[in-house]
């Protein structure tokens, strides 16, 4: 089965003022400064598009980051080296537009993250999302992230925890 989506990184082709996924500042964003950001580097946009088309059905932002290895449960925690911070990417940004809402999308956007991340010469420990309403945060914790002790709406994924979650290579 074909996925009626294809995942490539935003570029001018893309309309990005037809977006609307109702969510005023994430179509705000989208449509005003994501290409900013990707000029000066401080983050990467990636969209799923209608296969064939430039008809974008969501997006998400990914950057790098860290993460404070105090936060992390103990469990993991002592599974890895002692450094203060961890290296991290972080999902900042994720939005389906609302014809699309409901589909698996989401899910897919995310993996396309972890796996893009995994691919990256620059290592990371950890997938990091913000929360922004307990229903955001249940749908990362379905996905198998774990909320950082001092920030309970920052969750993050371990890497090697997703490869085997979402059987990837």
């Amino acid at each position: 089965m074909t996925s009626p989506y294809a995942i490539e990184p935003l570029d001018d082709q893309h309309d990005r003022t037809a977006f609307h996924s109702g969510s005023e500042p994430l179509d705000r964003y989208f449509a005003t400064q994501a290409t900013q950001d990707i000029r000066r580097r401080v983050s990467g946009c990636f969209v799923a598009v209608l296969t064939g088309t430039k008809i974008v059905a969501g997006y998400y932002t990914l950057a790098a980051s860290s993460v404070p290895l105090p936060d992390i449960a103990p469990a993991v925690a002592k599974k890895l080296p002692r450094y203060p911070l961890l290296p991290a990417a972080r999902m900042g940004r994720l939005a389906i537009a609302k014809d699309h809402q409901g589909k698996g999308l989401g899910a897919a956007l995310i993996i396309d993250a972890i796996v893009r991340t995994l691919k990256s010469e620059v290592v990371a420990f950890a997938l990091v999302v913000d929360a922004k309403d307990v229903t955001i945060e249940a749908f990362y914790k379905h996905l198998g992230f774990a909320a950082f002790a001092s920030l309970p709406s920052t969750l993050y994924l371990p890497l090697t925890d997703a490869r085997k979650r979402f059987s990837l290579p």
